[in-house]
């Protein structure tokens, strides 16, 4: 899928470290700048800026992340039970609280009728509270599926299991679902893609420093673990792991790197059904589709074809038995949170302890929690926008938008490097951007699917199999443009290139993201810049290969890409120089899309900002002028502790820069910035003329 989140989705953010300098502070610790304003009553900080938050020992123009966040990040540590803690944490700590007392009703009321929005979350709910039930109930509701693995003799036997259990959300081999063609953006396409790894990315197979030679340790003693709880002795589990290494190694060294996967039109590849089975005729897709129910497909939109034809090479020289042993424990891996404790206990050391970093495992309310979003979002949201969403807090939330579009279209306007014919094009792709605010229009119908007090893990297989069925079918049908790819309670947002739209769920339009009853500058540094990071997708290195109907075309004068591209190759070379933990640098290529929205969405909300002061009398808050607040506002939605096996993670994998740099990048691009506070032209958060980076 190709939505750009806000923020890894569904994982939080990062922070990290950098320099030093000189300004003047005031005696209420906030930095003063030369711009008179006038002085007001202090507001309700906690609707605002809390200046305890504030580390003011540290100069802003040399570590503003530091300055702004440096007293929250001492007075809070991260929870036993988390790898970071962050801003995004916090709000999402809020609205789970909300989310359990709907839960807990909604599990104590045995008489909903069936169907029900209030049925399947309390069903699902309850039974997997039901920590009991769960152990006694062992491996016995994966069992069925084991046979079935067992029970393999050939390729298509494998072949028929492996779709049996795609269609029930069981990870391995590779990806396959249905969403818009990247070309063709009113029709759905079949789309598959390299996959069939149980660690995050194909670095931590092919890498041989030291930390990933330790995880790479760590994981296969978890395998050899796994294989003992489904029952194997040592010896055999031994022989297992190794088998799956093995397997899951050659997969990693035809995998592509996550940077080549940021090339849209690299990973388009588009062939019939029939081409595809000649390409591969090993993978038998035209009986893998019959047995997920997709004989519609005509075509299909490959990812990466040099992974399929290694793929196709292995399914004849590797041995079905050995193919047995990985789809065993694919199916032991994606079900084990949802077995009997030893199994859970398992999957969180590697999982949250060794790649996380994660001292003790998560509450078992608020694991069932988010597996109940995860299943039935829409379910669990139509409640909590009842009680959380106001018609003026949504009101207010499309006002801000629409600012941020009439701000960005003055950028665009104002641009000196962009031809007036491309100008036009991007304005009309401004224009035709869709917006969704809080929740669906039309909320999703589970009509047909079956959730009881049954089991956990049958109910996980249920859902999952009620959502691949419902992605599937969409094969041949209109392009459903009401679709949500979030639901309502999330701490996220995105764009979605092919739908050119940007999508705010209710759950991040929450202090300190957003609050109807702060003040806008407070407003437009929080959510206004988020909203300006989404609202600049569309136009950053990815997003801007994709038309005003998201169609992938280029609308580019050639001079015009020339000249965008030199400068998104200035935002790689900024980010490449942040160093994270040792050696360990951000990757510049990798989390390009992201620190062009960064920086774009900052400057856009800042201009809007200023166009929302021009009616009113600029005024100091605690000593804080707007733009101090702005900015302000900024950096403490981005204020993150993360262990370090966390920040190696994200380094790897996330297309987002750590907290430090995604706050402290595009302010040194910014000469506003240097202003509200003071800065010289020595100090390290000021680039020269030169260096300076400006694209929207």
């Amino acid at each position: 899928m190709k939505k750009h989140y806000l923020l890894s989705y569904p994982a939080v953010f990062a922070a990290l470290l950098l320099g030093s300098c000189s300004s003047s502070s005031g005696t209420d610790g906030a930095v003063t700048s030369g711009t008179p304003a006038t002085e007001a009553p202090a507001m309700n900080m906690g609707r605002g800026i809390d200046l305890a938050n504030l580390d003011t020992t540290a100069n802003p123009c040399e570590d503003f992340y530091q300055y702004a966040n440096g007293g929250w990040l001492a007075n809070n540590p991260i929870p036993a039970s988390e790898s970071r803690w962050g801003s995004f944490n916090e709000l999402a700590d809020k609205n789970n609280a909300v989310l359990r007392e709907l839960l807990l009703e909604a599990s104590s009321n045995t008489t909903a009728p069936k169907g029900s929005a209030a049925q399947l979350i309390g069903d699902y709910y309850a039974v997997g509270m039901d920590s009991v039930a769960a152990n006694q109930a062992g491996i016995k509701p994966i069992q069925p599926e084991l046979d079935k693995i067992k029970s393999i003799k050939t390729t298509d036997d494998l072949i028929k299991t492996v779709a049996d259990l795609k269609t029930k959300g069981i990870s391995g081999f590779f990806s396959m679902y249905v969403s818009q063609d990247d070309k063709v953006s009113t029709q759905y396409a079949l789309q598959a893609g390299q996959g069939g790894l149980g660690l995050p990315d194909r670095d931590y197979y092919l890498k041989d420093d030291e930390r990933s030679k330790t995880i790479r340790t760590a994981y296969q003693e978890h395998l050899r673990n796994t294989f003992q709880l489904l029952g194997d002795d040592a010896a055999a589990a031994q022989k297992k792991a190794q088998t799956v290494m093995r397997i899951e190694t050659k997969l990693a060294e035809a995998s592509k790197a996550r940077v080549d996967l940021r090339d849209p039109y690299a990973n388009y590849n588009k062939m019939t059904i029939q081409e595809f089975a000649k390409q591969n005729p090993n993978l038998k897709i035209s009986q893998m589709l019959t047995n997920m129910g997709a004989t519609a497909a005509k075509e299909i939109i490959v990812g990466q074809p040099a992974f399929f034809k290694e793929l196709n090479a292995m399914l004849k020289s590797v041995p079905v038995e050995d193919w047995k042993t990985y789809t065993r424990w694919h199916l032991a891996r994606t079900m084990a949170p949802y077995l009997s404790q030893d199994f859970v206990q398992e999957n969180f050391n590697f999982y949250g302890k060794v790649l996380s970093g994660a001292k003790e495992m998560q509450p078992r309310w608020k694991r069932v929690l988010r597996a109940t979003d995860s299943a039935l979002g829409e379910a669990l949201g139509q409640l909590y926008v009842e009680k959380t969403f106001s018609p003026e807090a949504k009101q207010k939330a499309i006002t801000m938008v629409n600012n941020l579009q009439e701000a960005f279209k003055e950028h665009v306007r104002d641009l000196e490097w962009m031809s007036d014919e491309t100008k036009q094009r991007a304005l009309q792709k401004l224009d035709a951007f869709a917006v969704k605010i809080g929740y669906p229009d039309k909320w999703e119908d589970y009509k047909g699917l079956d959730i009881s007090r049954d089991s956990y893990a049958a109910n996980v297989m249920r859902a999952s199999q009620f959502a691949f069925r419902d992605n599937i079918g969409k094969i041949g049908k209109p392009v459903d443009r009401e679709e949500w790819f979030m639901s309502p309670p999330t701490v996220n947002a995105y764009y979605n290139p092919s739908m050119n739209e940007i999508v705010f769920p209710a759950g991040i339009l929450q202090p300190p993201f957003f609050d109807p009853n702060a003040d806008d500058a407070v407003n437009y540094g929080g959510m206004g810049a988020v909203i300006g990071h989404e609202l600049t997708h569309g136009f950053d290195d990815q997003g801007a290969k994709y038309d005003y109907q998201g169609n992938l075309k280029d609308w580019w004068s050639t001079a015009d890409l020339e000249k965008f591209n030199a400068r998104a190759s200035a935002v790689a070379d900024q980010y490449d120089q942040y160093t994270v933990l040792d050696n360990l640098h951000v990757n510049g290529r990798l989390t390009l899309g992201e620190n062009i929205a960064d920086i774009g969405g900052l400057n856009i909300a800042y201009t809007a900002l200023q166009k929302a002061l021009e009616n009113n009398n600029p005024e100091k808050i605690a000593g804080l002028t707007p733009e101090q607040r702005f900015f302000l506002a900024w950096a403490q939605i981005w204020r993150v502790n993360m262990r370090d096996e966390a920040q190696n993670q994200q380094i790897l994998t996330d297309p987002h820069s750590p907290g430090r740099f995604r706050t402290n990048g595009p302010l040194a691009n910014m000469p506003q910035f240097y202003e509200a506070f003071g800065c010289e032209p020595s100090d390290p958060m000021v680039r020269s003329d030169q260096e300076r980076i400006k694209i929207w």
